[in-house]
């Protein structure tokens, strides 16, 4: 083989390997946390300020596992106008789930996740009590 064949061999098989490369990279997923990644960015102060509603209570709520259901516990906080829990599924955005916080007067509220495939969450919840917006998120594993 002299030197002209093997140049030749070399550029062709880079030009393979860029379009193998090429045609993997596109077919690949990209999806973001949110849809509404960039409208939620520029409402970032708000977020903050719920954040920071969140830690001034005295007794935050908690959420925990118990026989495939998410179990929130309000503790003293009954008053609860209006909210919104939301599973977020790092790993396939398909998986994300959300469930609305009953208003009632009730300190413990249950969800039933056993139809989510095993895995990390991250459960974030937002909520309004007494004119005031609250946050909190936690990574939870089914």
């Amino acid at each position: 083989m002299s030197w002209g064949k093997g140049i030749i061999v070399a550029f062709v098989s880079f030009a393979v390997f860029i379009g193998i490369l090429v045609t993997v990279c596109v077919k690949q997923d990209i999806s973001l946390v949110s849809k509404e990644y960039y409208q939620e960015e520029l409402n970032y102060q708000q977020q903050i300020e719920r954040i920071a509603n969140t830690e001034a209570l005295a007794v935050k709520p908690d959420l925990h596992l118990a026989h495939r259901q998410l179990e929130i516990n309000f503790g003293a906080l009954n008053n609860i106008e209006h909210g919104e829990l939301k599973l977020f599924r790092p790993s396939d955005s398909r998986l994300d789930k959300k469930f609305a916080l009953d208003p009632a007067n009730t300190t413990v509220q249950r969800f039933d996740v056993s139809n989510l495939p095993a895995g990390m969450y991250k459960a974030r919840m937002q909520w309004t009590m007494n004119q005031k917006e609250y946050f909190m998120e936690h990574i939870i594993n089914l």
